[in-house]
């Protein structure tokens, strides 16, 4: 049993209780009022917040690698969940939209576990920040232009993010002002609690204070949206009562929204891992949040993921290992049993006042503005990332932010440059390619060599492939090529640094080490003293 457990449980030390329980305290004050709030961006009954928040956070607690990370329901989970279900839905699905939102939330955790266990992590380093910085700031709009509705009182519309402002722009005349009283108010309590008391959890003080004015001025009565009365307590778990046509149609979106649960969760661990704990597992972290998401859909609850705001707050406390988790699960546990009641009368508007402030972080306009003055590709990615949510949804944007992320990978890494060292003296040429070689740019390396050769006539050139761990076959026949055309030329000879064993099988099995010229050394140093006892003879 003692095995099983993991480390910081069995090695906890009594000084962490104090302050594990004062982030335990304030995780339990963000989760409670955002899981409801979420629910309701991700389409479903309030109670189902409270379904994932528990299972979610004891999940990770005994599987993740990082010590701080709360998982739950984050608005990004939340919103490509209501997404991809409506596509479901709309494409036949035949499964309750609570039932089918469970159902991704587990086909989600299948995917992230198996790529955990093919040790897939790395993947997450080709989603470029501008791409990520498009695709979170787009979707921070399409959740305001959603939420607004809620917020005033009026009719939503359909369609993208243009067609739903521009609905709501027309129809000035459907807006109800106690609806837009309560969302302005609550608004700017919140606003002013982060402003002025930032240690506050300002979510629960704007939650509380809502419930008792509405129970107060009977807000219902005045026409304003509250949630109703709800469940007590949690539910059974149980598989989702969907059929097999709807597990395939929920497929489909289900890889992109594992994609944003891991890079959403893995970026706020290994920052938190940088400043105060140990290294984050990639591989491990994939694994732990597919078997989180699993439970959170077995539990009724829908698709949950690594939450950077509650993090914040827990780090701030003095907290130092998942024991917050475990104590801010049963926190929840007991408000969803004594509490559920008073939600009742708790105002719509609210809860979308809740989500938009939450929504701040993503708009990250100032990141925008720093690709403009000094990565123009960036920015150009970054905005078509944007325009291509705010067009054709949260989905089709995350397929334009992959796409756009691989192409500037693979444009930078096929344009490599060339640095140019005369540590050899004057008859070597030392050239060291800035980027990996490969086969996408192994023929622009080969020209530049050739052009930098017959320019300034070496007897021999020194090309570094330190940064190239192993060569593959595309690269040896380019060497080899290279070499022919040195020596056809400008009568050049090509050696080779910075060889790994990896790639010196790859240039024995084709035979290039067996040319007069060409030789590879582990090393440029071993390089340049070879060349030095060879000038000398």
């Amino acid at each position: 049993m003692t095995r099983a457990l993991p480390g910081w449980l069995t090695g906890y030390r009594r000084e962490w209780w104090r302050g594990d329980v004062a982030g335990a305290v304030i995780a339990a004050a963000v989760i409670v009022p955002e899981s409801v709030a979420y629910a309701q961006l991700a389409g479903v009954p309030p109670q189902h917040g409270f379904y994932a928040a528990p299972v979610a956070l004891v999940a990770y607690a005994l599987l993740g690698t990082s010590r701080l990370l709360l998982v739950g329901s984050t608005s990004a989970a939340a919103v490509i969940s209501a997404s991809a279900v409506g596509a479901a839905v709309g494409g036949g699905a035949a499964g309750s939209f609570a039932a089918l939102s469970a159902a991704f939330a587990m086909v989600c955790g299948l995917l992230l576990v198996a790529a955990g266990l093919l040790r897939l992590g790395f993947l997450a380093n080709f989603l470029s920040d501008a791409a990520l910085t498009g695709f979170l700031s787009g979707m921070a709009l399409v959740i305001v232009v959603r939420q607004a509705p809620t917020l005033l009182g009026v009719s939503g519309g359909d369609g993208n993010f243009f067609e739903r402002a521009g609905h709501i722009a027309v129809h000035p005349d459907e807006l109800q002002p106690a609806t837009a009283a309560t969302a302005a108010a609550a608004l700017a309590a919140l606003l002013a609690l982060q402003r002025w008391l930032p240690r506050v959890p300002a979510a629960i003080v704007v939650l509380a204070g809502s419930i008792a004015a509405s129970a107060a001025l009977g807000l219902a009565r005045r026409g304003v949206d509250v949630v109703g009365a709800l469940p007590r307590g949690l539910t059974r778990p149980a598989a989702p009562g969907v059929g097999w046509r709807d597990w395939l149609l929920l497929a489909a979106g289900a890889g992109g929204a594992a994609l944003v649960v891991f890079a959403e969760s893995y970026s706020v661990a290994a920052r938190c891992a940088g400043r105060r704990g140990p290294r984050v597992d990639a591989d491990r972290e994939l694994v732990a949040l597919g078997v989180t998401n699993l439970a959170a859909g077995w539990f009724r609850g829908f698709a949950v993921s690594g939450s950077a705001s509650r993090t914040a707050a827990v780090a701030g406390t003095g907290a130092r290992t998942p024991m917050v988790s475990l104590l801010a699960a049963a926190l929840v546990l007991l408000t969803a049993a004594l509490c559920t009641p008073l939600l009742g009368v708790l105002p719509q508007a609210v809860l979308a006042a809740i989500i938009v402030v939450a929504l701040r972080g993503f708009l990250r306009l100032g990141r925008f503005v720093r690709y403009w003055r000094l990565q123009r590709p960036a920015f150009a990615v970054a905005a078509a990332a944007l325009l291509g949510v705010l067009c054709f949804d949260l989905l089709p944007g995350l397929a334009i932010a992959v796409v756009l992320s691989l192409v500037l990978f693979a444009g930078r890494g096929a344009r490599p440059h060339l640095r140019e060292e005369h540590l050899g003296g004057d008859s070597a040429l030392v050239l060291r390619p800035d980027r990996p070689l490969f086969y996408g740019n192994a023929e622009p390396v080969r020209v530049a060599v050739l052009d930098r050769a017959n320019a300034e006539s070496p007897d021999v050139v020194v090309l570094d492939l330190a940064n190239s761990a192993g060569i593959g076959v595309a690269v040896a026949d380019m060497l080899l090529t290279l070499d022919d055309d040195l020596r056809a030329g400008p009568g050049t000879r090509l050696w080779l640094a910075g060889v790994d064993a990896a790639g010196r099988r790859v240039l024995d099995g084709e035979g290039a080490l067996g040319h007069t010229h060409l030789r590879a050394y582990s090393t440029l140093e071993d390089a340049l003293r070879s060349w030095s006892v060879a000038r000398g003879a």
